[in-house]
């Protein structure tokens, strides 16, 4: 069989050549339309040519068919890809062109440094506890040896809790966070019942990480270590107070640890966290719950003039543990004694870069936070 209309070397070479979508459409639009495409033409007339000739006829024709199927298939997958010319004009990259830098986040300065406190006392052997910011009174006050009548009681200093009878009868309180390797503080998942044995143990928001202290020799033997970051709250506001600051409390017990032993600590947390070459002073304080009881000033950093409250700054109060404290939780202090100290996180921080007003902190201010 011949058809004169059909060069089928011809459509072969116009599918390969061509340079648009277009113009492929209307090639296999020639060559498979339905009613005067070639190749449909000349399937029709397969039934013209001889019986000798037809094998053949129709094996040459399928060939050429699934050839022309399969180049245009390729062909128009070609023609959607872009070409590298199409690329060098339409496309092109200017490799000079300085692109903004993407924005990454990173840690607040409190919660980066609370890990850095983490790692520095975990490498000194130190546990890292975490407990409720809501206490009771006999937590934060009774069972640390401060008496009744103490001013950190009053109203004015502490934020106490209005409670219901419904509270009362509350199962639990949200903890702060549950960080501990031996497992929460007596296997604790909130504040619970049994903390408040008397029913009339008013709660509060926690005015210092002490009564972790309590928490943790109440579920633990000594010898012990620990240290107990977190949140606390008093009724202060100013340049280097608010009303909510973090600490970190620290504890130590065991039969021969002393007041050198203290100290040897205190050094080596400063000058790590803050600087090698950081100044700081002991000097003698006042705590109910440590007897003999020290507080370490820092000396400011950076030009004493733009210090809010001088050239020294407080930033922990420290001692060895009162015997009172030990005989409330169960350890015989005949046997066994320790130290406790307590940072203030922020003003650590202030120190260690030179911010004067702790308030910045807490203002969200990315003109602040990227400096860091």
């Amino acid at each position: 069989m011949t058809d004169p209309h059909s060069n089928w070397e011809s459509f072969d070479a116009r599918i390969r050549a061509a340079k648009t979508a277009d113009e492929l459409a209307a090639i296999e639009q020639e060559l498979f339309g339905r009613k005067a495409g070639a190749m449909t033409l000349a399937l029709k007339s397969l039934h013209d040519v001889p019986d000798a000739e037809r094998k053949a006829a129709a094996a040459t024709l399928n060939t050429w068919k699934r050839t022309f199927d399969e180049l245009i298939q390729l062909r128009r997958k070609e023609l959607a890809s872009p070409s590298d010319e199409t690329l060098k004009s339409a496309d092109r990259v200017d490799v000079t062109l300085e692109l903004p830098q993407r924005e990454r986040g990173h840690l607040h300065l409190i919660p980066e440094f609370i890990r850095e406190v983490e790692e520095v006392f975990g490498r000194l052997g130190f546990d890292v506890a975490a407990g409720p910011e809501v206490e009771t009174e006999e937590f934060n006050f009774n069972l640390l040896n401060i008496p009744r009548d103490h001013p950190a009681r009053d109203a004015q200093d502490t934020f106490w809790l209005k409670t219901s009878k419904k509270d009362m009868t509350a199962t639990s309180l949200p903890l702060q966070g549950e960080r501990l390797s031996e497992g929460n503080v007596g296997g604790r998942k909130g504040l619970h019942d049994r903390d408040r044995k008397n029913p009339e143990d008013r709660l509060l928001l926690r005015t210092q990480t002490s009564p972790m202290q309590i928490r943790y020799m109440q579920s633990h033997k000594p010898p012990l270590r620990v240290i107990a970051p977190g949140k606390v709250y008093r009724k202060d506001s100013d340049a280097t107070h608010s009303p909510m600051f973090h600490q970190f409390e620290g504890l130590m017990i065991g039969e021969d640890v002393t007041l050198a032993n203290m100290k040897a600590v205190m050094i080596e947390a400063i000058r790590t966290l803050v600087s090698p070459t950081a100044e700081f002073r002991f000097r003698t304080g006042f705590f109910p719950f440590v007897e003999p009881g020290l507080e370490v000033d820092m000396r400011w950093q950076g030009d004493d003039a733009a210090s809010r409250e001088g050239k020294w700054l407080e930033v922990v109060g420290c001692g060895m543990v009162h015997p009172n404290v030990l005989k409330n939780c169960g350890i015989d202090p005949k046997k066994f004694q320790g130290f406790a100290f307590g940072f203030g996180v922020e003003r650590m921080i202030m120190i260690k870069h030179q911010i004067p007003d702790l308030r910045a902190f807490f203002q969200g201010d990315l003109r602040f936070l990227r400096q860091f």
